[in-house]
């Protein structure tokens, strides 16, 4: 199966399958010298793992992270560092009635006409499963990030049809996880608990928005045609389970705007220009402006649901399933950490591509003096 690695500079590659003997990845082209917490990274998986809380699904993995190589007393030394996370309670038989029938909305269907083979096993590499390894990079590349004073954090914007109120200020990590919806607006918060114990009641599930702000981030990260910081991110988070929409800024609200309305002035604040607005979300013409860089994740309601639904088998008969096991009625709780974890591994990728390329300018200017 190709297409298992992400960046260019900064580079992650993950195996494994949901019901595997682990997952594991390699994280290539990270800076050697660069102090590491294991603690902080650990922290980052528990906030992803299932079985956390009520709302999300009840299998109980440790999640605990093994590091192989790559870091010598917790820095860096340049090489590939590669970890694996154990897999310890796989359910397999509550997949065997699969065999056969192609569950809705599920990649069962569309891996059996590419591979001709599809492991069902929780879903095997189309499993959410899949995404501790992204955040278990992420989790480096938030701490390469840090260094540099930029800051990702995500939260739960909306769950159904449940939206926390706009205009949330002094967010931080502990203020999201207050509550396990990840919405830091507590009354907003209260309501969201209760759709979702109900959901899981009906055996039904609902989808949900992931808001993201990247902080610290400086002007001149991004190309402007083919590989745009915005399109990257948006490649980041498109490639996340149940991700179906993406948006920088105003986003798809600009559509109903007047450019009068939309465009950010620029003012001179402490000596630098700034933007007095940021609709643009941080980005222009494809390369980021020094303001933060927002943007919002829109996931699809999980597709495993216990209420009966109308498929197909593999012999083409028309049946009627109803799917067992271990699943969450809403991903947007536990796609907070991997939607923060993508966003750095992106800025991080894009860092280092610009070191690069404003010391090969400055060299460049320097031989033709």
């Amino acid at each position: 199966m190709a297409s298992n690695s992400f960046g260019e500079i900064l580079r992650i590659t993950s195996f494994g399958e949901s019901h595997g003997v682990a997952m594991g990845g390699v994280i290539d082209g990270f800076p050697p010298g660069v102090i590491i917490d294991p603690d902080f990274v650990q922290q980052c998986l528990d906030r992803r793992k299932p079985g956390q809380s009520t709302l999300v699904s009840q299998r109980r993995e440790a999640d605990k992270i093994e590091l192989l190589s790559g870091i010598f007393n917790n820095k860096t030394t340049g090489s590939p560092i590669a970890f694996i996370v154990r897999s310890i309670d796989q359910r397999s038989a509550d997949y065997e009635v699969l065999s056969h029938v192609y569950r809705p909305s599920h990649a069962d269907y569309t891996y059996h006409q590419k591979y001709g083979h599809v492991d069902l096993r929780g879903g095997g590499r189309a499993s959410a499963r899949e995404t501790l390894v992204r955040v278990a990079a992420g989790a480096f590349a938030i701490q390469l990030l840090k260094q540099f004073g930029i800051n990702v954090l995500a939260y739960t914007q909306q769950i159904g049809n449940i939206a926390a109120r706009e205009n949330l200020s002094g967010l931080t990590q502990e203020i999201v996880d207050v509550s396990p919806t990840r919405c830091p607006d507590k009354a907003t918060a209260a309501k969201m608990e209760e759709m979702l114990a109900e959901l899981a009641r009906q055996g039904d599930s609902v989808g949900g928005i992931v808001a993201c702000a990247i902080t610290g981030v400086p002007a001149g990260l991004g190309e402007p045609v083919y590989n745009k910081l915005s399109a990257a991110l948006a490649a980041a988070m498109m490639g996340i389970n149940a991700a179906k929409g993406f948006e920088v800024g105003e986003g798809f609200a600009a559509a109903s705007r007047k450019g009068s309305e939309h465009n950010d002035a620029f003012v001179v604040e402490n000596g630098r220009v700034v933007t007095r607005t940021n609709h643009s979300g941080g980005i222009q013409g494809g390369i980021s402006n020094g303001q933060p860089v927002t943007f919002r994740v829109a996931f699809k309601p999980p597709a495993s649901i216990a209420k009966p639904q109308a498929t197909v088998d593999k012999d083409g008969k028309e049946v009627q399933l109803s799917v067992a096991g271990r699943h969450d009625p809403c991903v947007v709780p536990r796609a907070v950490p991997v939607v923060e974890a993508m966003a750095a591994l992106v800025i991080a990728d894009f860092y280092l591509r610009n070191l690069i390329y404003t010391s090969f300018v400055n060299k460049t200017v320097e031989i033709l003096k």
